[in-house]
């Protein structure tokens, strides 16, 4: 075999190896009065099971960087893989929660978690099993017929989170899930999805702008610059799956590690 053909061939494997493969990527958004560079020759690769924070400056590319992981943009240079698979359109096999939750106001909790399933032609019963599974993983039990006007924030945004996951998907996306809520709220559900992540199995991506957060939930954090959005440093998190909340926060290692990501982000504005 050629050696050409046999790099190609090489990065093929490793790509089907990763949950999500970015390929020196930047995506470049044209108007008739501008020309903005919102991503800029950004690589990530992500292995099966990791939880990865993305951290940065308002209008740095984060979402962009999850709308082309979804296939929801396309890059104008470079590529993105998805469980082995060039991305080249919207993808079906893929969890979206967004920073609202975004709820159909005339049905009860669980019929907007069974939404999905009626998008996706999901059978009915093992649609209604999966849901009753995750109301009671979520602690939504006894708020199944509730209206989204009689939740509070935090329990809308579980039964988005339930919603995107329904489908059992192998890579969940989190765009700022949490960051219309109240300090309190938020760490319970960091909390919260800490433990779904680690009963699931799912690849996590979460882009969001506290510290905190992305430290406490993520495998590895990935600090991008101003816009264009490039990667400017891949810190690791060196602590346990499982994470006592108030330990973790008084931890020399985060506190470290905080320190350094706040840095960074200075940097970058």
């Amino acid at each position: 075999m050629p050696q050409l053909e046999k790099k190609k061939a090489a990065a093929t494997d490793a790509a089907a190896s990763a949950s999500i493969d970015i390929r020196d990527v930047t995506c470049t958004f044209t108007t008739k009065r501008s020309r903005t560079t919102a991503v800029d020759g950004v690589s990530m690769r992500i292995e099966p099971g990791e939880f990865v924070s993305i951290l940065g400056p308002s209008g740095c590319g984060k979402s962009t960087l999850l709308k082309m992981i979804a296939g929801l943009v396309l890059p104008t240079t470079g590529q993105v893989s998805l469980l082995g698979r060039q991305v080249t359109g919207p993808q079906r096999n893929i969890g979206f929660a967004f920073q609202r939750a975004s709820l159909l106001q005339w049905r009860g909790a669980r019929k907007n978690i069974l939404l999905q399933a009626e998008m996706r032609g999901m059978d009915k019963q093992a649609a209604a099993r999966r849901a009753d599974e995750l109301i009671e993983l979520t602690g939504l039990t006894g708020f199944e017929e509730a209206l989204p006007h009689e939740l509070s924030g935090g329990m809308q945004q579980r039964v988005a989170l339930c919603r995107a996951l329904l489908h059992e998907p192998p890579v969940l996306l989190l765009d700022e899930p949490f960051g219309a809520l109240d300090a309190l709220t938020r760490e319970h559900l960091n909390i919260e999805l800490n433990r779904i992540w680690r009963e699931t199995g799912t690849t996590v991506v979460l882009v969001t702008h506290s510290i905190s957060e992305a430290v406490y939930l993520g495998t590895r954090v990935e600090v991008m610059s101003a816009r264009p959005g490039r990667i400017v440093e891949t810190m690791p998190v060196d602590l346990p799956a499982a994470r006592d909340y108030g330990k973790v926060m008084s931890a020399p290692e985060f506190e470290t590690l905080a320190a350094r990501i706040r840095g960074l982000l200075g940097g970058a504005h």
